[in-house]
């Protein structure tokens, strides 16, 4: 009989390397903490639980890469991006998911796998032998991350992850705020209006920057510092880099014209995206915060169509950790010091749920190939998830490696025979590239 592969975490990672791993005939013991040992962010225990929005970002398989990585998980019979395509909510171009009929599916599915057993315990320690994946993102409990310490010998790193708030949708004044998503964006009509945007001229945005920057704040544990992730900063930190930084960011007003006064040009706009199937919930889209409670409530009011909001959950902050997996993991994500130990999702420094879904399955699958007598190499560097790894383990630079997001940057150039190519044209050689690349790949 195949040797069992124990995977820890039910996050997006681990429960897609279970998938993975069980798929491929390999016995898959799945270790989870939760509900038995809560953490902070999390509301359920139920696998897969989305913490901070229910979005994958965007869908589009030919001009993005995050797309990109989407078609390639598909691909790969992926669990996430199965669900994610059952509880899909309109959402413009991009995949946003009914975030709890999402988990639970996830959950029913791994929990019916006949190679998939469960063990609703907190792991501790790294163990010394069997084939182990480690994906218990960036909410890692301290004991195990003190294990971790111990073997790898370093520190890990660590930035701060802020939560965006959600807001009940009835509550919503929608004779100020109007349905729209940017550009008109979509294939439906659904889509074209999956977002609501409520307007602000000059005179209130510079009120409610100034609020934010006014507002009392989460404060630091000691000895913690404030690195954020460029992709995921507090929106009130964003005005702190500058007032006008928040309307290049989340708070654009490009692309949408206010049927209430179409004349009249919104100086900035909060987007809000539908976060259930139902239609009840919206998250303030790119409002991750560290405001106090409190003050969260007060400001957000501050936005037109929001003075009487009612929240279904407000923001908040955590720290996340993550290895420096440059001079911890090798290509085939094992630590160097430990190889019968295997790390994926999160803590490996990549950024996002379909980033850490998609380590996650390279790591079962690999994991998988290890106990059946084959070794996998990861797919190559020019398909999306191929440019990630190898950015991880190896790509990076040590010294300053920080959390990752999936991008064309981390793709080998494209030769630009016949002369230079344009942006659209360029992205679409990127994925053609990829996509026959990861074909291939898959065939082995």
């Amino acid at each position: 009989m195949t040797q069992e592969l124990h995977i820890v975490g039910g996050g997006m990672a681990g429960s897609e390397a279970a998938w993975q791993a069980a798929n491929l005939g390999v016995p898959v013991v799945l270790h989870e903490m939760r509900p038995k040992v809560e953490t902070f962010a999390h509301r359920t225990g139920s696998f897969a639980e989305m913490v901070c929005s229910n979005s994958f970002r965007s869908d589009d398989d030919e001009q993005n890469a995050v797309g990109l990585l989407h078609w390639e998980m598909r691909a790969a019979n992926g669990l996430i991006m199965r669900m994610a395509g059952e509880h899909r909510l309109p959402a413009g171009g991009a995949l946003a998911v009914d975030r709890d009929a999402f988990a639970e599916s996830v959950s029913v599915a791994l929990r019916s796998h006949p190679l998939i057993r469960i063990v609703d315990a907190e792991v501790t320690e790294l163990p010394t032998e069997g084939s182990w994946i480690f994906a218990t993102g960036p909410l890692t409990s301290p004991a195990l991350a003190s294990a971790i310490g111990k073997v790898t010998g370093a520190e890990s790193l660590a930035f701060f992850d802020a939560i965006a708030p959600i807001v009940y949708a009835d509550s919503i004044d929608m004779s100020v705020a109007w349905r729209q998503s940017r550009y008109d964006k979509g294939e439906t009509e659904e889509e074209r209006t999956a977002y609501i945007n409520c307007p602000m001229t000059k005179e209130r945005y510079e009120a409610f920057i100034a609020a934010m920057l006014e507002a009392e704040k989460a404060e630091f544990h000691e000895g913690e510092t404030a690195g954020y992730f460029d992709g995921c900063l507090p929106i009130e930190v964003m005005a702190e880099r500058g007032p006008e930084t928040p309307r290049f960011g989340p708070m654009k007003p490009i692309g949408l014209t206010n049927p209430h006064d179409p004349d009249v040009k919104p100086y900035a706009v909060v987007q809000l995206r539908r976060d259930n199937k139902l239609g009840t919930l919206y998250n303030i889209v790119g409002f991750q915060t560290k405001m106090k409670y409190g003050a969260q409530t007060e400001v957000f009011r501050m936005i037109p169509g929001l003075r009487d909001a009612k929240f279904a959950r407000l923001g908040g902050i955590h720290r996340n950790t993550f290895l420096n997996s440059p001079t911890l993991l090798d290509d085939r994500m094992r630590l160097r010091k430990q190889p019968n130990l295997r790390f994926a999702g999160q803590v490996t420094g990549v950024e996002g749920y379909v980033e850490s879904a998609a380590m996650g399955l390279l790591a079962g699958r690999m994991a998988a190939a290890e106990l059946l007598g084959r070794d996998l190499p990861p797919p190559p560097a020019h398909t999306a998830m191929g440019a990630l790894i190898t950015h991880i383990t190896g790509g990076a630079e040590a010294k300053t490696f920080q959390p990752m997001n999936v991008n064309f940057g981390l793709f080998p150039p494209i030769d630009a025979k016949g002369g230079r190519r344009g942006r659209k044209d360029r992205y679409k050689a990127y994925t053609d590239r990829a996509k026959e690349a990861f074909t291939a790949w898959l065939d082995q």
